[in-house]
């Protein structure tokens, strides 16, 4: 089957109003879109726009096991505050065990290839089950998010996954997401007033400083282009090679 029109959605998208964007995206690919939850500002964001203008979009989310544990707290709020249930998705037992005999509990410190190892068990497989049977996946991706997603359309073909990824926030700023998230009083991560912008695993996440790119505070030992754990893979930017 050939790639859907990418392109021109994302140029007849490309100035709507996230509410558009997702009213669209669940008239288009009814009951075969869903959000993929990182239970970040933007996230956060969409799951208030899907609850009050697209909530035949489902929502999902990946626990890693090494999540904050404020991390689990905040699905629980999202929960009662929408009246909702997020699908939470988690590692294959097995394939995570071999990988910790393999690597030891903090292997992914050692080498890029062991870290990606390490998305791949806890994000990029339970990710994969979670899409299966769907069309389309809805992301919280922004262009001034680092520089790795400089290139973000609001509508773009994901050959990785083969779906069409809709990122409604793909224009906005940090501010304006948090503009949104006060003005609406959407429910959202206790440490993003404590320096993080973006929040992953407990493990693999600390606090930036003033001025810092906003995911620098992710895998902070690594350069900044391979800062991404396989989920977003984009042509011209390295992708997630490890098949072990």
């Amino acid at each position: 089957m050939n790639p859907p029109p990418t392109k021109d959605w994302a140029e007849s998208l490309s100035d709507a109003h996230p509410d558009t964007i997702l009213a669209w995206a669940a008239a288009t690919f009814p009951d075969r879109v869903a959000l993929a939850s990182s239970l970040g500002l933007e996230d956060q964001v969409l799951t208030d726009l899907i609850a009050r203008y697209a909530p035949a979009i489902s929502i999902f989310t990946l626990d890693t096991g090494r999540l904050f544990p404020e991390s689990h707290d905040l699905i629980e709020r999202t929960e009662r505050r929408y009246g909702l249930r997020l699908r939470v998705y988690h590692p294959d037992v097995a394939e995570l065990d071999r990988l910790v005999a393999e690597d030891g509990v903090n292997g992914f410190r050692q080498s890029i290839d062991q870290r990606r190892a390490c998305c791949r068990v806890r994000k990029i497989t339970p990710l994969r089950r979670a899409l299966a049977g769907l069309d389309a996946w809805v992301c919280g991706l922004r262009r001034g998010q680092s520089v790795t997603r400089e290139a973000v359309k609001v509508v773009e073909w994901d050959e990785a996954n083969g779906l069409v990824k809709i990122n409604p926030l793909a224009g906005w700023s940090e501010a304006r997401v948090r503009d949104y998230i006060a003005a609406h009083d959407v429910p959202y991560h206790p440490l993003h007033d404590r320096g993080y912008p973006s929040i992953g695993c407990a493990c693999c996440t600390r606090a930036v400083a003033p001025g810092e790119d906003e995911r620098a505070g992710r895998w902070w030992w690594e350069a900044p282009e391979h800062k991404e754990c396989g989920l977003h893979a984009r042509a011209g930017v390295e992708r997630e090679t490890v098949t072990r």
